[in-house]
């Protein structure tokens, strides 16, 4: 029997098992996609969690995942692209990748380069629309000093990369452990802790002429830190702290305001040539759930984490 994560009530990573499904068939505009890697995000537990109830509540028994990779198995009757066989990476907005089979709309998918992995392509779909749409809200350009809070991360480090071959000069906060990392892709590492204020005081001295736009992949006060430093509201954009963006007028572009196959096309083929790179923090296999997401929720670590169907 196929199999799917779900989940029957709000709660901890106990709550997640994997249970046999019937496998879907295709309406006339969709493909059924054979999973073979689907990639975490962190909004996934605010989901599971209750937490964003308020604005993405859950129907149970829910499922999960947005980011997949696999091959067509199944087109329906209005489907002329993809063809079966086809290797394609794409989204749903069903909370239903970590899956063996997923029926998405076939504009939601696009071909998978063969340069890319699986482990890399079933986690492209979130880190990569949400890093697009914050470098394309803070309107950077040549020469000119962005800082990321959160650059080791999924999507900091994506935007890290995106930035620099805009040529862009990159300040990028995050541990000292992924200092090295940080530096090969072309940033200047900004260590965090002791509070903003000594991330802030870091930044005005890795930036004597100032920070001309900031991206927070992060959250905890950064939004309120790119103020102190002089960075205008409309050239500020926060992932995660909502609450901040409101109060202070600035931007919060994520996932959605990019979410399309062009954007993840666009994104792939960057990966393909070698021009960004997407970092595999650790795979685990669909029955290891609980363990993959308690991983994403510990302490903080590069890149991204992936369940594997097959």
């Amino acid at each position: 029997m196929p199999r799917a994560v779900r989940y029957d009530r709000y709660g901890a990573v106990d709550v997640l098992y994997v249970a046999d499904v019937a496998r879907p068939a295709p309406a006339a505009d969709e493909v059924v996609v054979e999973v073979v890697a689907a990639g975490l995000n962190p909004g996934e537990i605010a989901v599971r969690e209750g937490l964003a109830h308020a604005i993405w509540p859950a129907t149970f028994p829910s499922g999960q995942g947005s980011d997949l990779a696999g091959r067509v198995v199944a087109v329906g009757s209005a489907v002329s692209t993809p063809a079966i066989g086809a290797e394609v990476i794409g989204f749903t907005n069903r909370r239903a990748a970590q899956a063996d089979y997923v029926a998405v709309p076939a504009d939601q998918v696009t071909p998978k380069p063969a340069a890319v992995g699986w482990d890399v392509a079933g986690s492209l779909f979130v880190a990569g629309t949400t890093a697009y749409a914050s470098v394309r809200a803070v309107g950077a350009e040549p020469g000119e000093t962005v800082a990321v809070s959160g650059a080791a991360g999924g999507v900091g480090s994506l935007a890290v990369q995106l930035l620099r071959r805009q040529g862009v000069r990159v300040l990028a906060v995050a541990g000292e452990a992924n200092h090295d990392w940080l530096a090969s892709l072309g940033a200047v590492p900004i260590a965090y802790g002791e509070g903003v204020e000594g991330v802030e005081e870091r930044l005005r001295a890795a930036a004597p002429d100032g920070v001309d736009a900031f991206i927070d992949a992060y959250g905890g006060g950064y939004v309120e830190l790119a103020m102190g430093l002089g960075v205008a509201p409309i050239r500020i954009n926060t992932i995660i702290d909502f609450p901040a963006a409101k109060k202070f007028g600035t931007k919060s572009d994520g996932n959605m305001a990019a979410a399309r196959a062009d954007v993840l096309a666009e994104l792939a083929a960057l990966v393909a040539e070698g021009e960004i790179g997407v970092a595999i923090s650790a795979t685990y296999p669909i029955e290891q759930v609980q363990q993959a997401y308690a991983a994403l929720a510990g302490p903080h670590s590069r890149g991204k984490i992936v369940l594997r169907m097959r």
